[in-house]
């Protein structure tokens, strides 16, 4: 069986989470002044901001600005996966599956994946897409449900998803194929994702 390799594969930008009281820390952050952006966030992630909490979380995680510390990185990302951060959730997700700052539980790491997987998060329907593939971490094989991830994945920009796919098809019969695309074009952000398939199981 493929060893499954999660990497955490952070921005290094985050546009995405420039907002009022927010824009001058994620700026910061952008502009490798970690020291402003750690005075800039601090006081949103500890008054519950969870753009804030995740931003905290990956200079805990990284050593920027702070001294590295997965534990603070994990306890930031948690407070805003707490508060639905897809991009938090994946980071929580990925600490539990490597045991990273906390005890390796792959069933909490897959409750993360598919919390953040169900908003469109492109990793995180990845690294789902993975151990359906691979049977692992108490999922069942099922090469439908990890075709319709990645399609979903690779529609949200993910190149290895895009990769993976291409690979599994080889593996797929036609009725295979059908009802993945069936399942990724029915499927709705926010919305649960499904867990087993028709025929793709083994």
């Amino acid at each position: 069986m493929k060893k499954i390799i999660l990497a955490l594969g952070f921005a290094l930008s985050l546009p995405q989470l420039a907002q009022a009281g927010f824009a001058e820390g994620a700026t910061a952050y952008n502009a490798k002044n970690y020291a402003l952006a750690l005075k800039e966030i601090t006081p949103l992630a500890k008054a519950g901001n969870a753009d804030a909490q995740h931003l905290l979380g990956l200079m805990y995680y990284m050593g920027r600005g702070v001294a590295q510390d997965y534990k603070q990185a994990l306890d930031w990302h948690r407070k805003a996966a707490l508060q639905g951060k897809a991009d938090a959730q994946y980071v929580v997700g990925a600490m539990y599956y490597t045991g990273n700052a906390v005890i390796q539980d792959h069933k909490q790491a897959v409750a993360w994946f598919r919390k953040a997987a169900e908003q469109g998060h492109a990793e995180a329907l990845q690294a789902l897409g993975l151990m359906y593939r691979y049977h692992t971490a108490g999922l069942p094989q099922d090469n439908v449900i990890a075709y319709m991830l990645w399609n979903l994945a690779a529609a949200n920009g993910s190149a290895n998803a895009a990769e993976q796919r291409s690979a599994v098809v080889k593996n797929m019969t036609a009725e295979q194929l059908e009802e993945g695309q069936a399942l990724s074009a029915a499927w709705k952000p926010n919305t649960p994702l499904p867990q087993r398939s028709r025929t793709g199981g083994s």
